[in-house]
């Protein structure tokens, strides 16, 4: 029986400098899809995939993603006072639970692998799971669970990878794989390699299930690429000793950290409700009657 899954840290401290200007006064993971933050899809992904408790690490003017978590009291006093008891009841379900979220600052902006170094001490000795908050993962069955389920299995530490068109393997961070009779093994990997030199077409896409060695490697870990603490760079230290499975994600997934991803998840998610779709539908077709109209 492997250890339980229980915490699982979101890095939240980051300045989204990819989509300024509006994140130079609200939290980039605070920027909605339709009607809700970002950031409170990846809070709902780790819960139904079993997650009990959620550290999210902030940094300096983030303080309004802790009161996003908190149970507003007069807003819930003045919708039902207004007889709007469906809004309130629906914001109260989406609030988690007393004891159930914590907040830790970064207090420099070191890299991935220095916010999650600063949750150490809530998570302590026990493998928990890392979510990244720009990356909305859209399936019938939340990734995390599916890797949460393969560490049952197999125990170790689980990466989520998905695959690219190999002309673009350069943007990301890489895998090598081999195949093994209890699934594919991670043995290499390599941040961004050169054009034409990528060992596979399989990037990592923001999903981590890690054993808590990574703490003391990431204490001891040099600056990487740009400076920083890089989780990547921990991850192949932590390779030598234990085994890394990967979890091939193919639903589909938006990075909503920038213009292009965060405009495709409004247009996916809006298209999804009953309520929307028929309006985002409009849309599109007279953007389309636009687009042909100029050609």
């Amino acid at each position: 029986m492997q250890p339980k899954i229980r915490k699982a840290i979101i890095p939240a401290a980051g300045f989204g400098t990819r989509m300024l200007p509006a994140t130079k006064s609200i939290p980039k993971e605070l920027l909605t899809i339709v009607d809700r933050p970002v950031l409170d899809y990846i809070v709902a992904e780790a819960f139904a995939s079993g997650i009990e408790h959620v550290i999210i690490v902030t940094g300096r003017m983030k303080g309004a993603i802790e009161d996003h978590f908190d149970h507003a009291f007069e807003l819930d006093t003045c919708l039902r006072n207004a007889g709007k008891h469906p809004l309130a009841d629906r914001i109260a379900q989406n609030t988690p639970g007393a004891g159930t979220i914590s907040f830790v600052r970064q207090q420099q902006a070191r890299g991935l692998g220095h916010a999650v170094w600063t949750a150490r001490h809530i998570v302590g000795n026990e493998p928990f799971a890392v979510l990244l908050p720009d990356m909305l993962m859209v399936a019938d069955r939340p990734c995390l669970k599916s890797m949460v389920e393969l560490h049952e299995r197999h125990g170790g530490n689980v990466i989520a990878v998905e695959r690219c068109a190999p002309e673009d393997a350069h943007k990301f961070g890489i895998v090598s794989l081999k195949p093994t009779a209890e699934g594919p093994v991670v043995t290499g990997l390599v941040e961004k390699p050169a054009p034409g030199t990528a060992p596979s077409n399989l990037f990592i896409s923001g999903r981590y299930v890690l054993q808590p060695e990574i703490f003391d490697v990431l204490e001891r870990q040099a600056p990487g690429a740009g400076g920083e603490i890089q989780l990547t760079d921990a991850m192949l230290t932590l390779m030598e000793k234990q085994a890394i499975r990967s979890f091939e994600f193919c639903g589909r997934t938006f990075d909503c950290g920038m213009p292009a991803g965060f405009v495709a998840a409004n247009l996916h998610m809006a298209a999804a409700r009953a309520d929307l779709a028929p309006y985002v539908g409009i849309e599109i077709e007279a953007l389309s009657l636009a687009q042909r109209a100029v050609a």
